[in-house]
């Protein structure tokens, strides 16, 4: 039962993350690959681990806070954090074949 909730809740959560775009890239930042790791507690607490395309980028105050109040919204989730890191730092080969091919990369 909890497997199903959890599948469900993380499902909710990466269609949330496949609705925000990095403003310089067309690209959302789930196929992007800014996302490293999503975790769900058994109390629906959720910590986002990500990235940025670069340390300086020009969002990395509104983004991380953007993403935290979209997961917010969803019903079940009681608390949401969000933790940036540059460790590994991203790069192209980060992005989905989606996004690739989006870019013409592939």
């Amino acid at each position: 039962m909890y497997r199903k909730k959890h599948n469900k809740l993380k499902n909710s959560i990466i269609s949330i993350l496949k609705n925000i775009y990095d403003p310089e890239i067309p690209v959302d930042i789930y196929e992007l690959g800014l996302i490293y790791d999503i975790q769900i507690s058994h109390e629906n607490e959720i910590k986002i681990i990500m990235t940025l395309t670069s340390p300086n980028c020009p969002i990395i105050d509104s983004l991380p806070k953007e993403i935290e109040n979209k997961i917010k919204s969803i019903k079940d989730v009681k608390k949401v954090k969000i933790i940036l890191t540059f460790d590994p730092p991203w790069c192209k080969e980060f992005m989905s074949e989606e996004a690739r091919l989006e870019l013409g990369l592939l």
